[in-house]
Order: structure tokens, then C-alpha cells, then sequence
């Protein structure tokens, strides 16, 4: 028999924490595919059809017709290796403008496999050395943290209180590091009903944010796939951006359908090499995604692409009847939370504006056992907040619910269930 590898001898990655927390939830969702999923974030499967693949792709194979290009060239644009930083650039860039009252050149725009490869883009090209180190808001979004510990970059984490990040801990944060003899490179948030507590940054504190970017020297790594869910829309960070300080990643799988696997990342601030030559540093990032996936799929840009133009460019318009469905069912997973939970005084759910997600705090730990308990003998699931902290302590008496993939029923019996779990395991 071939000996087998230690698995201490491969890279920390292969057994990172948080990737295998996704994967437990996975593993608990196929062991009990009768229970209510409240912990998956994914969008409304009604959505979309495999139908709309040829729709979309038909449309965009008019468009570049309509640029001039022939039979032939248009064969070549979307079977053959493409660009870097991809196809989609002008159109992006209208879409930015249209809908975000950004307005950047299709230069700056890096087309990703998905918000994901974004994220590793974006750390590896800022991240120079061991002294840089990233911010990141707490509790955060997994792939965040993953990628990070991926790439031996080292994330130092700025608690987020209910009413979201507030901009003088990121200021003191970046001055501790910088006193420990580190760089803060970059600070990553969502600003907009984030994934997993479904804060969204108040218009002050934004605007108190980029001016702390720039006494502190700091990055902004803005993702943003929940914005066009959110209710009131407040205007993306990087709208407000004024010295190119806003790296946004975006993200078509909450808009359009996340098997396309389709990203993107916006990054207009000026580079210099050393003779004094100026690229945007999009087009100096380049290299880092050449490195990781040569290019996105020219095939599936172009049924982004199609859909994009589908709508006039606006992902706005194209997703408004998406956000009315989101936004019932995240107004039915509130309500149903307060009628469920009225006379228990030690449980608390949080307030989110929009988006996927809302938090409730139990007065008991919610860890993966209970989590197996949960799906084996109450019929729900949900996802422990613990997952998505840095510290080990931390979280263990929350857990985040989703909302988007259910029908109002499920999403009211779900609670149901829970009510029954935190019932049985209130002390």
C-alpha cells in the first residue's frame, strides 16, 4: 500500500477552518434534505431557467455584429483564450455609471471568475510583503478570511457593532498596526446588508470612512453583491470615492445566476513603475489574474454580457422584480421571528435593510453540534455566527438565517422549527 501524506505537511489551506465550516454545512444539508434550509444563501432558483443561456447568448452575438465583427471574429471572441481582464469592460463601465453614478474608464475594469477570484486578485497585488497586513470587518464573510489565509496575508479584524462598522475603529486599528511595525494595506467591508450580519453602513459614517482612508493610508476593498437589495439604496462607497482609494468588487451571481461564475473588480487608481510610466492599477493586476485563471470564460461574459444588454445595461432594472421578492421574504423572516420569539426576552434578532440575511442571538451556544441537532431532529437549518468570526469564542450565540432561496411558507414554518429548537434549549 503507498504511504499515505501527513496532512500536516500540506499547506494550512487544505484544512482551513472556514472552508471546511462551508463544507459541514454542505455535508448536514445532504444528510437531511428534508429540512428547511434557512442557511442557504444562494438566490431564488425561480429566477432563471437554462433557457436564458441561449437567450443571452444570442443577444450578445448581435452586439458584436453590430460592432462590425463577422462570422468568424465572433467565433474567435468567444471561443478562443481572451483577454485578461476580459470582455465585458465598456459594458460594465455603462453599467457602473448607470446604476452607481460611478464613472470609471472600461480600463479599469477586471473581468473575474466570479467576486471570489476578485478578492485573491486584489490581496495578492496589494499585498507586497509579510509587514502588509488587511483589515477586515468582524464577523466576515468567509471567502474574505479564506482567501487571505490562502495567500498568507494576514487579516486583522475591526469588530462591527448592530449599527454597523463604525470609521474611528478602523482608524485606530490601522494606527495600531502601523505602530506595531506592520502596514495596514487595506480594510475589506460590505457595506450594504453584509454577509453574514446584514448591517449596512450608515451615509455619515461612509463618507467619515474614505476620509479615514486617507489619514490612515488605507485601501478600500468594497464588495458589494446585496446594494441592489438594499431598501433605501445609499449611494456605493466608491461613488463617493474621490481619490481612486475604492477598489469595488462586484459580483453577478446575486443579479443575474451564479452558475455563470462572473465577477468583477474596479480599480481606477493610477500606478507609477519606476521610469514614471502610469497604468490604472486594474490594468496592473492583470498579471496576478493571468497567473490564476489566464481569463474568465469568454463564453459565459457573453451570457453576462447578453443579459446586461437585455436591460440597457442597468442591473437596476433588470433586477427590481428580484428585490420586490427579496424584500418580502425578508420582511415574512422578520415578522415571523417577532411572533415567534415575542415573550423570549433572551432572544434578539437583528434589523437588516435588505439582502440575504438576519442574525438572531440565543441565550445558548449554536455550534455545528447543535446545528447537526437541529437538521436531524427539528427539521431546519442555519448557519452558527462562529463561522464567520476570527477569534475562537466568538459568535456562539447567534446563528445567521437566510432568506432568499425560500417561498414565504417555508420561510414561516422554518421559524416554526427553530422556535421549537430554542424552546427545548432555553435554560
Amino acid at each position: 500500500m503507498t504511504d499515505a501524506l501527513a496532512l500536516d505537511d500540506l499547506h494550512a489551506s487544505v484544512s482551513d477552518p472556514a472552508a471546511a465550516s462551508m463544507d459541514f454545512l454542505n455535508e448536514v444539508a445532504a444528510r437531511f434534505p428534508a429540512a428547511i434550509p434557512l442557511a442557504a444563501g444562494r438566490p431564488y432558483d425561480g429566477f432563471h431557467t437554462a433557457a436564458d443561456l441561449t437567450r443571452y447568448l444570442g443577444g450578445y452575438l448581435d452586439h458584436l455584429a453590430g460592432l462590425g465583427l463577422d462570422a468568424a471574429r465572433r467565433d474567435r471572441h468567444l471561443l478562443q483564450y481572451g483577454r485578461t481582464n476580459g470582455l465585458l469592460g465598456p459594458l460594465i463601465a455603462r453599467m457602473l455609471a448607470r446604476d452607481e453614478d460611478v464613472h470609471v474608464p472600461a480600463e479599469a475594469v477586471m473581468v473575474t471568475s466570479g467576486a471570489q477570484e476578485a478578492m485573491v486578485v486584489a490581496l495578492r497585488g496589494l499585498c507586497a510583503g509579510p509587514r502588509d497586513v488587511v483589515l477586515a470587518v468582524d464577523p466576515c464573510y468567509v471567502g474574505l478570511t479564506g482567501a487571505a489565509r490562502l495567500l498568507g496575508v494576514e487579516v486583522v479584524p475591526v469588530p462591527e457593532s448592530p449599527a454597523g462598522l463604525d470609521p474611528e475603529d478602523v482608524l485606530a486599528a490601522a494606527r495600531a498596526v502601523r505602530a506595531s511595525g506592520r502596514r495596514p494595506r487595506a480594510l475589506y467591508l460590505v457595506p450594504n446588508c453584509a454577509n453574514p450580519s446584514g448591517a449596512t453602513l450608515p451615509l455619515p459614517a461612509r463618507r467619515r470612512l474614505l476620509e479615514v482612508a486617507d489619514e490612515a493610508d488605507l485601501l478600500l476593498l468594497e464588495d458589494d453583491p446585496y446594494g441592489l437589495f438594499a431598501e433605501p439604496a445609499l449611494p456605493s462607497l466608491k461613488s463617493l470615492d474621490a481619490s481612486g482609494r475604492v477598489v469595488y468588487l462586484g459580483s453577478f451571481a446575486k443579479s443575474c445566476f451564479p452558475g455563470a461564475r462572473v465577477g468583477f473588480l474596479v480599480a481606477d487608481r493610477p500606478v507609477t513603475d519606476r521610469q514614471g510610466r502610469r497604468a490604472l492599477l486594474a490594468e496592473r493586476l492583470s498579471t496576478v489574474k493571468s497567473l490564476l485563471t489566464v481569463n474568465t470564460s469568454p463564453v459565459a461574459q457573453a451570457v453576462v454580457g447578453g443579459y446586461l444588454l437585455a436591460h440597457d445595461c442597468s442591473l437596476r432594472a433588470a433586477t427590481r422584480p428580484k428585490a420586490a421578492v427579496y424584500r418580502r421574504n425578508l420582511r415574512t423572516l422578520l415578522t415571523a421571528l417577532d411572533r415567534a420569539f415575542a415573550d423570549h426576552p433572551g432572544v434578539r434578532r437583528s434589523a437588516p435593510a435588505g439582502g440575504f440575511f438576519a442574525v438572531l442571538d440565543v441565550p445558548f451556544v449554536a455550534d455545528k453540534a447543535l446545528l447537526e441537532v437541529s437538521g436531524r431532529d427539528y427539521g431546519v437549518l442555519w448557519t452558527p455566527m462562529s463561522f464567520f468570526h476570527q477569534a475562537p469564542a466568538a459568535g456562539l450565540r447567534s446563528l445567521r438565517l437566510s432568506c432568499s432561496a425560500l417561498a414565504p411558507d417555508r420561510i414561516e414554518e422554518g421559524v416554526r422549527r427553530l422556535a421549537r429548537l430554542v424552546a427545548d434549549r432555553t435554560p
